[in-house]
């Protein structure tokens, strides 16, 4: 019986399989809100052999196998008599449909007659309502016309009443009355705008406009018939001409303007005349008596004639600018003659004068007359005379221009700005006419500059750099500091007077001597190199004179105060590095911004990085000599003959000792620049490392037992460069990442040099494996040398050579070039050596 069970099993399941159903995300995730359920077998991504593994986990619950197999039938029944009642249930759906929707389409219809016979009502009850309110309308737009009619009718006697009472007013001077009537006037006349075609309104606003002209041209004369009858005694008519002004506020502006333009001038006549161009007092060294004559002036003005004109009018403030156009007038003429006569200390001295006069004016006056949007409801109010800045400046005395006070020269340098004040429309009203000859104060500073300059390399010379500071390192150089602290004033003081193409200007002067000072005064005073150029070329006769000794002489150190002078001007180029860069983006914020993409020191911040590099360079090349000697001795040493492998050898001390020595007084040097120490520490394992793994490769033949001496002394030498920026320090550091890195890279490669040297040449293959394996990033030249190293004869050399050839991997292009530039100089390097030495044997035979 249970073969046929599972054949009949075996064609459901397929037939089941093949019918399970894929439903889109969404339609999903609909089912899922529709019908929620925890079953498994609803589950989408439902798997027949997971749900049964997950029912009969062992082979001991297959025991109730049965079990599950019935509820899962009783399971499949029940969901099929579901399946049974709903399709029983949608059978009669369509026709209850059908049904339901013709009853919708009926209720739709009574509903539309009901609106259309609600609709028909509506507009029966709105032509019934007009048929009621008809004679209602018509009374409401009479009584509108009626009221228009009046207030028309009253307007216009109020406008011809009012035009008699005008002119009558015009010829008796009432002009405290006029200026109210004339004000309700012009407001009842623009009622009648629309009305200009009748006849009678157009005479009358004509009429209107003739008494305005008349106001303005009779109030002008009786200013002028005052003014000019007045002598020294005080005005008769000063209260019809205060009214007077109340009429010209009512009148065109263009009254108003030639008022005030004709009684400015008026104010302005003696001062013209006392500062003409050819008068003494019209020169710089004088120009304080320009100022005082104006507050003379202002204050007479407040006090005699301050309640004529009203406040809003501001005429004190319209005396002042007037004045300020004529004196930058007069001296522009002027300095534009006289300009050979024109000093430094007299130009800076009219220059702070007149900004110092430009800001007590800004205390003063609110500068509505310069700044239309100014609110015009707020006039400058009339100080009294203890707080008057310009009835203060008046009581003092004029100082000498040649005569000035060290507080009042230095308060213009003194000036901290962080961010760009709001500008004062007074300033630059007067001083705009010094800028085209601030050339002469540019040069001045020029000149100064190079005197300082001078003067530091001087005491450079005489005095070196400053002592050294306890634990600041190396101390910065007095004369960086003095340098910018010049800086600053001449750019403060310079930007005081413009912010234009003059500081532009100073800024190129500054270039000028940044590049100066980077070039004299710091690459000048350094040591010079202590280790000896290679010749371009060596020749027969060259090498006949130099005799046939070795060229390995030892190589004079740095002293110690010359390790000190090198330290010194490296953290003094690093302040002025960081200085330079801070100037630079003050120098943007004064300058104008249309300017401030002309500015930049980048190329004097180049000078300064490569004065670090030189420093470091320089100590770099001091410890590598003084290395030297030492690697020099290791290649002396016949490693063949070595018997037994001892402590470290005799070269290692000396490097050793050399490094103890120089590297922790570099270190203190530097203690202010603790990166720069980094950076030398780096640069010099840089250099040393395939320095040392050049000698390296010199040292042949050697043994086994020499081999295993050589790769003690390289861990020695791995350990000391390891301990580099901390050697001889009590703060133990821990060294940086890249540098540790290099130093490990650098000397695994040279242990592995010794390593493949150790190894037997014999079997062939295995030593050329072992270093194909060892030394991942070689190539040809660099087998070649070892084989020498191990004493090889030729053939054997060949033989090996061959199978490494064959056996090596084949770099691409790129890494071939890559790898080829950092020892192309080093290559060529040896092979002159090479040649050399050839031609030293060649000579030692025929001699």
């Amino acid at each position: 019986m249970a073969a046929p069970e599972e054949d009949e099993v075996d064609p459901v399941d397929e037939d089941y399989s093949s019918v399970i159903l894929s439903f889109p995300p969404e339609v999903q995730e609909a089912i899922d809100q529709v019908l929620p359920s925890t079953d498994p077998l609803d589950r989408p991504d439902f798997n027949a052999v997971e749900f049964i593994n997950n029912l009969f986990p062992t082979e001991q619950s297959l025991a109730n196998i049965d079990e599950v197999t019935n509820r899962m039938r009783t399971k499949i029944h029940r969901l099929d008599d579901d399946i049974r009642n709903v399709v029983r249930g949608q059978t009669n759906a369509g026709q209850d449909g059908r049904e339901a929707l013709v009853e919708a389409q009926r209720a739709i219809q009574e509903l539309f007659k009901r609106i259309k016979d609600i609709k028909e009502k509506a507009e029966k009850s709105e032509q019934m309502v007009k048929e009621i309110t008809r004679d209602i309308k018509q009374l409401d737009h009479a009584k509108r016309h009626l009221t228009a009619s009046i207030t028309t009718l009253n307007h216009l006697h109020m406008l011809v009443g009012g035009v008699d009472d005008l002119e009558s007013m015009t010829r008796r001077r009432q002009y405290g009355d006029i200026a109210n009537l004339l004000q309700g006037v012009v407001n009842v006349l623009e009622h009648f705008q629309k009305y200009m075609s009748i006849p009678q309104i157009r005479q009358l606003a004509e009429k209107v406009k003739k008494i305005q002209g008349e106001l303005g041209t009779q109030i002008l004369a009786d200013f002028e018939e005052s003014f000019s009858n007045q002598g020294g005694r005080p005005l008769s008519n000063q209260k019809e001409l205060t009214e007077a002004c109340l009429v010209v506020n009512v009148l065109d502006p263009k009254v108003k303007k030639d008022l005030l333009k004709w009684f400015v001038k008026l104010q302005l006549q003696e001062y013209m005349v006392l500062f003409q161009e050819n008068q003494d007092v019209a020169w710089l060294d004088k120009i304080d008596r320009r100022f005082a004559w104006v507050q003379r002036a202002v204050l007479s003005f407040e006090e005699k004639y301050g309640r004529i004109f009203p406040a809003e009018w501001e005429v004190a403030e319209r005396i002042c600018v007037e004045f300020c156009q004529v004196t930058k007038d007069g001296l522009s003429k002027v300095m534009q003659n006289r300009s050979t006569e024109i000093e430094v200390k007299l130009l800076l001295f009219a220059i702070q004068r007149t900004g110092n006069f430009e800001t007590l004016l800004a205390k003063r006056f609110r500068g509505s007359t310069l700044l239309p949007h100014v609110e015009k409801s707020q006039p400058s109010e009339v100080p009294d005379k203890d707080n008057d800045p310009l009835a203060a400046q008046e009581e003092r005395d004029p100082l000498n221009p040649f005569d000035v006070d060290d507080d009042e020269e230095d308060e213009p340098v003194e000036v901290k700005v962080p961010v760009k004040a709001k500008v004062s429309p007074f300033h630059g009203l007067i001083g705009q006419c010094f800028e085209p000859h601030l050339h002469i104060y540019i040069e001045s500073q020029d000149r100064n500059l190079s005197d300082l300059i001078q003067r530091f390399l001087d005491d450079f010379r005489t005095q070196g750099p400053p002592p050294i500071q306890a634990e600041e390192g190396g101390a910065v150089l007095p004369s960086c500091a003095d340098l910018f602290v010049f800086y600053k004033k001449c750019m403060v003081q310079c930007s005081q007077l413009s912010t234009g193409q003059p500081l532009l200007s100073l800024t190129v002067t500054f270039q000028k001597y940044l590049k100066e000072y980077a070039s004299r005064l710091l690459n000048g005073n350094l040591p010079k190199s202590q280790v000896p150029a290679m010749p371009a070329s060596l020749n027969f006769s060259t090498l006949l004179k130099e005799g046939l000794k070795e060229t390995t002489t030892e190589v004079p150190k740095f002293t110690a105060d010359e390790q000190y002078r090198v330290c010194s001007i490296l953290v003094t180029a690093e302040y002025c590095l960081d200085t330079t860069q801070q100037l630079e983006e003050k120098l943007k914020e004064k300058i104008d911004s249309s300017l401030a993409d002309q500015v930049s020191l980048s190329s004097e911040i180049g000078l300064f990085h490569g004065v670090i590099s030189n420093c470091i360079q320089l100590l770099v090349q001091d410890l590598e000599s003084a290395c030297e000697p030492a690697m020099t001795a290791m290649n002396k040493v016949n490693w063949s003959s070595i018997e037994t492998v001892g402590d470290q050898s005799g070269y290692v001390n000396a490097i050793t000792t050399h490094i103890s020595r120089t590297v922790p007084v570099v270190r203190d040097n530097l203690a202010s620049a603790r990166k720069y120490f980094t950076q030398f520490c780096i640069k010099f394992v840089n250099t040393f490392i395939p320095r040392f793994i050049n000698h390296l490769f010199k040292c042949k033949p050697i043994s086994t037992v020499g081999a295993e001496q050589l790769l003690l002394d390289t861990h020695s030498l791995k350990t000391v460069l390891l301990d580099l920026p901390s050697i001889g320090s009590q703060v133990n550091r821990k060294a940086p990442a890249s540098f540790t890195k290099i130093v490990v890279k650098g000397m695994t490669k040279a242990e592995m040099i010794l390593k493949i040297v150790m190894s037997p040449a014999d079997p062939q293959s295995a030593f050329v494996d072992n270093y194909i394996k060892l030394m991942t990033d070689s190539e040809t030249s660099d087998f070649q040398r070892i084989l020498d190293m191990k004493g090889l004869k030729r053939g054997d050399q060949n033989a090996l050579l061959e199978l490494y050839r064959s056996r090596a991997p084949t770099p691409s292009h790129g890494q071939l070039n890559s790898a080829s530039r950092p020892q192309s100089k080093i290559r060529v390097q040896e092979q002159e050596l090479s040649r050399i030495r050839r031609l030293e044997k060649i000579i030692k035979k025929k001699l």
